[in-house]
């Protein structure tokens, strides 16, 4: 079964939805914020993504700078590739979108 890995917890936002796609599991608390020293946030993230495969999902939910460090540890570890969870406002549900940075740089890279 697939895990959706929710950036940070938000007690405003339901999330829910998300179950159609795994099992939740929170990276960061709601109080969490990167600061000017990324570095303990990124080996927290790293830790928490170290079993991310590409049948898991991140839902991009929280603080932005902790958003863009999970999403470049969950491309590292899978070589490029992975899934996100999109919510549409009007349709009021997640659509998953998939990545592949790892084509698009090398297909870009002269």
């Amino acid at each position: 079964m697939s895990t959706v890995f929710a950036v940070q917890e938000d007690p405003r936002k339901n999330i829910l939805p998300a179950l159609d796609f795994g099992s939740i599991e929170y990276i960061l608390e709601d109080r969490d914020q990167v600061t000017f020293d990324p570095v303990p946030w990124v080996r927290r993230i790293k830790t928490a993504l170290r079993g991310f495969t590409e049948d898991d999902y991140i839902l991009a939910i929280g603080d932005p700078a902790a958003i863009g460090i999970a999403c470049s540890i969950a491309a590292q570890v899978t070589g490029g590739r992975y899934k996100m969870l999109k919510w549409d406002r009007q349709e009021k549900r997640y659509f998953p979108i998939a990545i592949d940075i790892s084509r698009t740089l090398s297909s870009s890279v002269k």
